[in-house]
């Protein structure tokens, strides 16, 4: 054999090792995500997801509370709320019901079903950023590695295969958003940004981002976003409700009820330990707009410009972030979508590994303060659920204490994120687009 031969057989070789080992990991991910996606769910957001795809799939109106224990021949069923997402994971849900609980009629089967989609976006998550990081020019050890940090991340496993929230397809579609934007392709960039905010308006705040650096290119490019963007969420957000005959008067009625409550991982932690409650009275409820004028300082302190991919990614984590701790409501799930932003700027060198994983850790730790665990056990042990709810409960103080203490470092590392990414300046001999 050639010294050329054992080259290639060497190289050959290693390629089959690491092959092997991907799908090893990728396999082990899969198993554990699907196990926790039968088991675990939280009470409240997947009983609604259920009642919802339930009525989507009938032809009634999920934004409309209604009785379903006959159901689904479970009383928790009876006096749940509606879904308050537009419509697009609500068509979803409504296909999930079609092809799993209508045929076999479990509804630990059907829990794992409508987590299925989002495991998927979770894998197809992690190969993404693999992806952004090899386009960027990191090394393949280092792309290796935020691969693997993504398909075994807690948090993300925790929020999406456990929890059954859908976050993770909202990071999903606003990451290949901001791809498809560098690439030029602005059509399909605009498409995925409006839906990814029409399935959570999370993913607002990239709209700022996306004007700004389309103005770098031309006036024209930027008009052609605005029309098409607006375009779209009408098609996502308000014809299915002509559509399918849904009497939207219960979200007209409701329009701020995202903005009347204080607690979660904001800065309004505090509020339901001082007064024994989440909801706002008042005028209170304004605290809940302070996001909007901390957008549009956000928007003036990156108006000079956005140059490269890199940079896009920089300045949306931080308007992301800064939306976040400006809300006067977030829940954990909703660290998602920074997730991925943040992993790639840590991976690049631009944030400290130790303020990253302090953005992701600390949501972790106050979950398990905020009583989310425990409600995860509805589908599977709901006896379980209730005992462990009951001890919660007979600690609510000192829970809540702990719980408004976790927040205060991570609205500190949240701000220190919106800071570093929003003012960094552009890059040495770069100027923004003409």
């Amino acid at each position: 054999m050639s010294a050329l031969d054992a080259v290639v057989l060497n190289r050959t070789i290693k390629t089959r090792i690491f092959f092997y080992r991907q799908s090893f990991l990728l396999l082990v991910s899969i198993v554990l995500q699907l196990s926790l996606g039968l088991f675990f769910g939280h009470i409240y957001d997947m009983r609604i997801f259920m009642a919802t795809g339930y009525l989507v799939a009938t032809g009634q109106n999920p934004y409309i509370p209604q009785d379903l224990s006959f159901v689904f021949n479970n009383p928790s069923f009876q006096g749940i709320t509606t879904i308050g997402y537009p419509p697009p994971w609500s068509l979803v849900l409504g296909i999930l019901y079609w092809i799993g609980y209508s045929i076999v009629p479990n509804l630990l089967i059907y829990n794992l079903v409508i987590k299925i989609p989002i495991i998927a976006a979770n894998i197809y998550l992690a190969y993404l950023t693999e992806r952004v990081l090899n386009k960027l020019g990191a090394s393949p050890a280092i792309s290796r590695r935020a691969w693997i940090f993504m398909i075994f991340n807690p948090l993300l496993i925790y929020c999406s295969a456990a929890w059954g929230q859908f976050d993770s397809m909202v990071a999903l579609l606003a990451l290949l958003a901001i791809v498809s934007l560098s690439d030029g392709s602005l059509n399909i960039s605009t498409i995925l940004l409006a839906l990814a905010i029409s399935c959570k308006p999370t993913a607002l705040p990239l709209v700022p981002v996306f004007l700004i650096y389309l103005k770098g290119i031309s006036t024209r490019r930027t008009i052609q976003f605005i029309i098409i963007f607006i375009m779209s969420m009408i098609l996502f957000c308000i014809v299915p409700f002509y559509l399918f005959s849904w009497d939207p008067s219960p979200i007209v009625e409701n329009w701020n009820a995202h903005f009347t409550v204080g607690g979660g991982l904001s800065f309004m932690s505090f509020y339901e330990l001082i007064n024994g409650s989440y909801k706002l009275p008042g005028m209170w409820w304004l605290l809940g707009m302070i996001w909007i004028p901390a957008l549009g300082i956000g928007f003036l302190v990156i108006k000079k410009g956005i140059t490269d991919l890199e940079d896009l990614i920089r300045k949306s984590a931080g308007m992301i972030l800064l939306f976040f701790i400006t809300r006067s409501w977030v829940s954990e799930p909703n660290l998602i979508l920074v997730l991925p932003l943040g992993l790639i700027l840590t991976s690049l060198g631009t944030l400290p590994r130790t303020i990253f994983t302090a953005i992701w850790l600390l949501p972790l730790a106050f979950s398990i303060f905020n009583a989310s665990l425990p409600q995860l056990f509805f589908p599977s042990m709901p006896d379980l659920m209730s005992k462990m709810l009951d001890q919660a409960e007979s600690m609510n103080s000192l829970r809540i204490i702990i719980r408004t203490i976790v927040v205060i470092p991570w609205l500190a590392c949240g701000w220190w994120v919106v800071i570093k990414c929003l003012r960094t300046p552009l890059h040495p001999g770069l100027q923004a687009r003409p």
